[in-house]
């Protein structure tokens, strides 16, 4: 399963290097997570989110999260988590990322505990499409941001970058090359930001991109895979005057929704 290679760094080591430092936590990402100068929007959540968890204690399951990206996040990175509120059933918890530049991520994780209901409805239904061992490499265009080594994919339906006339939507599954604990939520989220934007679909070459916002929903309080694979539905809803609306769905190998996002995407081309 594993394509790592002896350079680069598997993100269950790269999770593992978080320490604590002076009451917040800290890393140092090395470059081959990275997305130029600065980690990806997916892996600054998943940051926030673990340290997050190891700060406070006996948290219910995570149910939403906002991340704003305010500047880059390089060298150095340290996270401070505070609870904002705690209820009967719900924590709000802020959490900041910050680099060598300054802030670099301002976030907010809403926990809660299940509750008994009458309401049992979701929308989502998983498309029908082939499975990953069916399905052609996802990866395969030269230059890619370093971090996107660290996953395989497989091209489900829809397009990749720069294939210009089609729909800017892209359906891929999408696992970890490092096997790890598939319940862990830290990587669900890294895994959720490591397509790039669907709009770019719509280009004739590769142009600069900056994930701005990233709003999270969890359709599931414990979400697992046991095979490693995630079904990841991306589409680019609005792409216009520098700037595109998308949404992403994934599901489960077995059908089940477990993760909706909502992200604003400055496109420099």
């Amino acid at each position: 399963m594993s394509n790592i290679t002896s350079e680069m760094t598997p993100f269950s080591v790269l999770t593992a290097a978080m320490v604590q430092d002076n009451g917040n936590h800290s890393i140092v990402l090395p470059a081959d997570w990275l997305q130029g100068r600065t980690a990806y929007g997916g892996l600054s959540a998943a940051l926030c989110l673990q340290a997050t968890l190891r700060s406070l204690e006996d948290l219910p399951p995570l149910r939403s999260a906002q991340f704003c990206f305010v500047g880059p996040a390089t060298g150095k990175l340290s996270i401070s988590s505070d609870v904002l509120r705690k209820g009967k059933s719900t924590t709000l918890v802020g959490c900041d990322l910050t680099g060598d530049s300054g802030l670099a991520v301002r976030s907010t994780l809403c926990f809660g505990a299940g509750r008994t209901s009458s309401h049992d409805h979701q929308s989502f239904v998983m498309p029908k499409v082939a499975g990953p061992e069916d399905c052609p490499g996802y990866y395969v265009w030269p230059d890619r941001p370093n971090f996107m080594s660290h996953f395989d994919g497989r091209l489900a339906a829809g397009a990749r970058p720069r294939t210009v006339g089609a729909k800017p939507e892209m359906t891929v599954w999408l696992r970890h090359h490092d096997a790890g604990d598939e319940a862990s939520l830290v990587r669900l989220l890294a895994l959720a930001d490591a397509l790039p934007p669907p709009s770019l679909v719509l280009s004739k070459e590769f142009i600069p991109i900056s994930t701005m916002t990233w709003s999270i929903d969890m359709l599931d309080d414990k979400p697992f895979t046991s095979t490693g694979w995630w079904l990841v539905q991306a589409t680019a809803n609005t792409s216009r005057e520098g700037y595109s609306a998308q949404e992403t769905v994934i599901w489960s190998p077995d059908g089940k929704p477990v993760l909706v996002a909502r992200q604003n995407v400055a496109i420099f081309g």
